[in-house]
């Protein structure tokens, strides 16, 4: 099948195709006599593969050492489970996180419940007196972080 193609049946676009293939995430195709990339059933796999563990929110890292193991069937697969752990640990964490910006949001929201002149948005004025409050460069997640660790 031509890249057009395995885009279509893997919901993939062309150039991410290309991107994984310059990574070596995905093997490289045969090629035409026109040189153009020709597609078999196991890139169409492969690519899945990753595309589920990109949806899990696993990096491109974690996804190239799943694919060792995939392509070494006969190996111990001990590390991955590890890897798993290590990657549940990082979403346990970023849902902490995600639930500290929740509460900064609805804390902001509250500060205006009825629509008033710009001048007078609890909101606007909130996102204000935070942002003079944050060191320079610093997000304001990072920040939720460090007041919620003291």
């Amino acid at each position: 099948m031509k890249i057009g193609d395995l885009s279509a049946a893997s919901s993939t676009p062309i150039e991410t195709i290309r991107y994984y293939e310059r990574e070596g995430l995905l093997p490289a195709p045969g090629r035409t006599q026109g040189n153009f990339r020709v597609y078999e059933a196991p890139h169409l796999e492969r690519l899945q593969f990753i595309r589920y563990c990109r949806g899990l929110d696993m990096s491109l890292d974690e996804v190239r050492v799943l694919l060792r193991f995939k392509d070494a069937p006969g190996e111990d697969c001990g590390d991955v489970n590890s890897l798993l752990d290590e990657h549940i640990g990082h979403v346990s964490k970023r849902i902490k996180e995600l639930r500290l910006l929740e509460t900064q949001l609805r804390g902001l929201r509250q500060r205006c419940s009825d629509a008033h002149k710009t001048d007078q948005c609890g909101i606007l004025s909130g996102l204000r007196e935070a942002s003079q409050e944050l060191p320079p460069a610093e997000s304001p997640s990072q920040h939720l972080r460090a007041v919620h660790k003291h």
